[in-house]
C-alpha cells in the first residue's frame, strides 16, 4: 500500500480561523466561570472527573515497518509513562450522565525537535472515545460548545436525560448496523473505562508521514468486560470505583495504533467528523502502554494529577504535530483553558518533565 507524505501544505486553515479559535476560548472560558460557582473550584474544562490515575510504561514495538516507525516509534525502545483516564464533562456530575470518556498520555524521556513553547522531553497523546470529533472543524467547534456552554447551568437531571435519549438513539442505529457519533459524544454507553477505546478522532504527523492513532484494550481480563454495564443508581461513582477495583488485581494494557493517511478524498484533514475508513487504510500497532497494579487513585496521586500537571496535544514532537482545524484550535484553546483553571485554583501549573515528580 502506498502512503500520503506530510507536507505544511496539506492544512487549509480557513481565512476566519483565529477569530473562530478566538470564540471558543471565550464561550469555553465562560462555561468554566458558571461550573467555577456552583463548585467552588475551577476544574477542567472537559474530562473534568478522573476515574484513574496510574503510570506504567509505553514499549515501542521492535521491527516495524519504515512507515511505521517515524518519529518516537523511530527506535524501539521502553519509556514512562503517566496517563489519566477521565469523564468527558467539563463539570463534576453523577455517572448516570455518561457521556464520552478521555484517556491522556504523558510519554517521558523523548528528546528531539519540540513544537514551539514545549520545553521538556515528553510528548503527550490526548485521546476520547469515537474515532471522530462530531463537530468537525473548528467552527463546528464554536457551533456545538456554544449549544453545550448554555446547558451548563441546567439542573444535573436534565442533562441524564439527554444522555439517555442519546444513548438510546444510537442503540436504535445499531440494529441499523450504524450509529451516531454525536449520540455517542452526549451519550457513551455505561461500559467499563478499561474495555473502552480511545482515540485521537483528528490526524497528527506521523514523522514523514500522517495519522490518527487509537489506544485498544489487550488483555483477555479486559475483554471480558466488554458486557459490563454500570447502574448509576446504586454508585454514581461506578465507572472510577470499577476502575480501580479492576487496577487493584489486574494488569492493564492498551496497544497504541496508527491509522495512516492514505487517500486524501476518503481521509480528509481538515473535517475531523469523517471517519477514516478501515478498509483503505487498518489500525496498526506500534507501541503497547502498559499500566502495572497498582492504586490508581490515591489522595496525593490524584491532587497532582488533577490540579497540578497538563496534558495537552502542544505538549508534542515536531514529528507529531497536531493536524487540521480541530487540532489547531485544542492548540491555543488547551492552554488558554489551563491557564485560567489554575489562576483561579491558586495553583502553578507544572509541564511535568519527569515521573518521579508524580507522587506514589
Amino acid at each position: 500500500m502506498t502512503y500520503l507524505r506530510y507536507a505544511p501544505e496539506i492544512e487549509r486553515p480557513a481565512p476566519d480561523e483565529q477569530e473562530t479559535i478566538d470564540g471558543i476560548i471565550q464561550g469555553m472560558t465562560q462555561q468554566s466561570q458558571t461550573v467555577e460557582k456552583r463548585e467552588h473550584h475551577a476544574v477542567r474544562a472537559s474530562h473534568a472527573k478522573s476515574s484513574a490515575c496510574v503510570t506504567g510504561e509505553l514499549t515501542v514495538a521492535p521491527g516495524l515497518p519504515p512507515e511505521l516507525a517515524q518519529g518516537l516509534f523511530a527506535t524501539p525502545g521502553t519509556y514512562p509513562v503517566a496517563v489519566r483516564l477521565a469523564q468527558g464533562p467539563g463539570e463534576t456530575l453523577g455517572d448516570k450522565v455518561s457521556t464520552h470518556r478521555g484517556m491522556s498520555i504523558k510519554v517521558f524521556g523523548v528528546s528531539g525537535e519540540k513544537l514551539p513553547g514545549h520545553d521538556v522531553d515528553t510528548q503527550d497523546f490526548v485521546l476520547a472515545t469515537g474515532t471522530t470529533f462530531p463537530s468537525g472543524t473548528a467552527a463546528g467547534f464554536l457551533r456545538d460548545g456554544t449549544v453545550i456552554g448554555k446547558s451548563t447551568g441546567l439542573p444535573e437531571g436534565l442533562k441524564s436525560a439527554v444522555s439517555s435519549t442519546a444513548r438510546n438513539i444510537n442503540k436504535v442505529l445499531h440494529a441499523f448496523g450504524t450509529e451516531s457519533a454525536m449520540a455517542d459524544f452526549f451519550g457513551h454507553p455505561y461500559s467499563h473505562p478499561l474495555a473502552d477505546s480511545y482515540f485521537s478522532q483528528a490526524p497528527v504527523r506521523f514523522g514523514d508521514y500522517v495519522a490518527k492513532l487509537g489506544a485498544v484494550p489487550a488483555t483477555d481480563a479486559q475483554r471480558s468486560l466488554s458486557e459490563w454495564r454500570l447502574d448509576p443508581r446504586q454508585d454514581e461513582d461506578g465507572f472510577r470505583h470499577a476502575a480501580l477495583a479492576f487496577f487493584r488485581e489486574n494488569d492493564v494494557v492498551f496497544e497504541l495504533k496508527a491509522q495512516l493517511w492514505a487517500d486524501a478524498e476518503k481521509q480528509p484533514i481538515e473535517d475531523a467528523s469523517v471517519d477514516w475508513p478501515v478498509s483503505v487504510s487498518p489500525y496498526r500497532t506500534v507501541a503497547t502502554v502498559r499500566l502495572p497494579r497498582q492504586d490508581a487513585y490515591s489522595p496525593e496521586r490524584v491532587q497532582y494529577f488533577d490540579e497540578v500537571m497538563t496534558f495537552r496535544p502542544a505538549h508534542s514532537l515536531a514529528a507529531h504535530r497536531p493536524l487540521g482545524s480541530v487540532m489547531r484550535a485544542r492548540l491555543q484553546v488547551y492552554r488558554a483553558l489551563s491557564d485560567f483553571r489554575h489562576r483561579e485554583n491558586g495553583v502553578t501549573a507544572e509541564n511535568t518533565a519527569s515521573p518521579e515528580s508524580i507522587p506514589a
